[in-house]
């Protein structure tokens, strides 16, 4: 029996675990099972690695960034972008960590994209939007982080927000936490009035369907999109990786 799992924390409500237990179920892959890891402190990782049935992994916030120090090897992609959210244990025994979420964003982005898109907000600086901002770089859309507090110069503040700014950025991604359930009337703090038509709303969130945030660009007809198909491709794209030896 090959045994996968989600590292996280407070992770009871996760996708991924429903999502493989059906998948498993579905295709009758009978020799694999899925289970929630739920670790209160990064520290507490090995106990996990430590089991050596366990063959592949998913990560999830909060632990995406400080998980890669337990491994021992890192994908070209996870290096560049210094955020992890799929481990494999090779033939030899090594953890190496890999990053399927920028797969998974481009494969759900790429189909809305005009010409216009050029420009985007990236709402968030955790290591989801890391990924996020690898996956720009690759489709050749620039984009500016928001933060609460900027880490640099080149971060904006929410406050800085203005009509021309969002008129700019005809990409807005919610990398942040903000609306998820339960906290389901929270939203980033942005100036919605100002979006439009042509705008993309873009939320990692996916409970519930649509967030305060979505629910604002579909008052302005923006194209809004929820993280459940960015999932859904970044689950496949790791299952590939844990059946390729």
């Amino acid at each position: 029996m090959r045994k996968f799992g989600l590292i996280g924390k407070n992770i009871s409500y996760s996708f991924s675990q429903n999502y493989f237990t059906n998948k498993f179920s579905s295709e009758a892959i009978t020799d694999a099972s899925y289970e929630n890891f739920d670790i209160p402190n990064i520290e507490d990782v090995p106990t996990v690695f430590g089991n050596t049935e366990i063959v592949g992994l998913n990560v999830t916030i909060p632990y995406k960034e400080t998980i890669i120090p337990y491994l021992d090897k890192l994908h070209k992609k996870a290096h560049k972008i210094g955020a992890v959210n799929t481990i494999k244990r090779n033939k030899k025994g090594e953890l190496v960590g890999y990053n399927t979420d920028c797969y998974g964003f481009k494969k759900s982005l790429k189909p809305h994209l005009k010409p216009i898109h050029k420009h985007a907000l990236i709402l968030g600086t955790g290591g989801a939007s890391k990924a996020i901002a690898f996956t720009l770089d690759e489709l050749g859309i620039s984009y500016k982080f928001v933060s609460r507090v900027p880490e640099n110069s080149e971060y904006l503040t929410y406050n800085d927000l203005k009509e021309s700014t969002i008129s700019e950025h005809l990409i807005i991604i919610n990398c942040t936490p903000l609306g998820t359930f339960p906290n389901i009337t929270d939203a980033p703090n942005l100036p919605y009035e100002f979006l439009t038509k042509d705008h993309i709303l873009y939320d990692l969130i996916y409970n519930p369907e649509e967030t305060q945030f979505l629910k604002h660009g579909t008052l302005k007809n923006t194209t809004t999109i929820n993280g459940l198909q960015m999932l859904k491709f970044q689950a496949e794209k790791a299952w590939r990786i844990w059946n390729t030896y």
